[in-house]
């Protein structure tokens, strides 16, 4: 996530049809490294979940039913620019102007649920709004960079590809954008990495995992897209590129369209 920018188990949650906040979590282990340049940050017992493969190179995968618990609507009150729906669990409202932790974030939440939910509302209608809920806080923003303007920063540049990178995944659902179904997101936690101060023009560490796969259905066919990006900031997953982490100027990106789920990743990225 620097300025000038533009980590083993893969996991994805799903959303049936029929229920909303119904929620299939689906958890398929696989292998992966962190890159060599990366300070991994020990993690408590029980942070990451493991599990055991089938065979190499054939990952066995397991389906288990919840249900999200219900979290009382944020009673801070968000600012302007972020739209924050009662309907679904969020990160708390003024999460991001809080010290970082280093928390590792877990999907199996309803806030992340609720993230996604608002982020593939977004790309449905083509209106980035939705999404803001689930996008990097600027409060947290500011406390990672040290430029004298990173508010400016964090909306004429991130903000802004983000909104171009929306409008160019809303124009590729096709032409009926509202008859597309949310499927889920596959998250390959397996390339989690800590990206440490000091790094990526940065005086505050985060996680960061690159390249999950939004997951959607259309006209009877599964497809999906990258999310190029997610960082992290007390415990919560957020958005930061969706496109790509290094944008052309101007222009929107959709994040390796693909039939099916497609191949989450590869690590790297800041």
């Amino acid at each position: 996530m620097s300025r000038h920018l533009r980590s083993g188990r893969v996991a994805a949650w799903t959303l049936p049809p029929a229920a909303l906040l119904a929620v299939v979590v689906i958890a398929v282990i696989g292998t992966g490294g962190h890159g060599a340049h990366r300070a991994a940050l020990p993690t408590a017992p029980g942070a990451v979940k493991t599990s055991n493969t089938a065979s190499a190179g054939a990952p066995s995968s397991t389906a288990v039913s919840t249900t999200p618990p219900t979290t009382a609507p944020p009673t801070t009150a968000p600012p302007a620019a972020v739209t924050r729906p009662a309907t679904v669990a969020l990160p708390p409202a003024a999460n991001g102007e809080l010290p970082q932790t280093p928390a590792l974030p877990s999907i199996d939440t309803a806030a992340f649920h609720g993230e996604m939910l608002l982020l593939w509302r977004a790309i449905r209608s083509g209106d980035p709004a939705p999404a803001m809920a689930a996008f990097f806080p600027v409060a947290a923003y500011d406390q990672v960079k040290a430029f004298g303007d990173d508010a400016l920063d964090w909306k004429d540049r991130l903000v802004a590809h983000f909104d171009l990178d929306v409008a160019a995944a809303h124009q590729a659902l096709g032409p009926g954008p509202a008859t597309a179904r949310f499927v889920g997101v596959v998250v390959p936690t397996q390339y989690a990495q800590w990206i440490p101060p000091g790094a990526c023009y940065n005086r505050v560490g985060y996680w960061n995992v690159p390249g999950s796969r939004l997951v959607y259905r259309e006209a009877g066919v599964e497809r999906s897209m990258g999310i190029a990006s997610l960082i992290s900031w007390r415990g919560y997953w957020y958005v930061v590129h969706l496109g790509s982490e290094v944008p052309p100027p101007g222009q929107g990106v959709v994040d390796a369209p693909a039939a099916g789920v497609g191949v989450p990743g590869p690590p790297g990225g800041c």
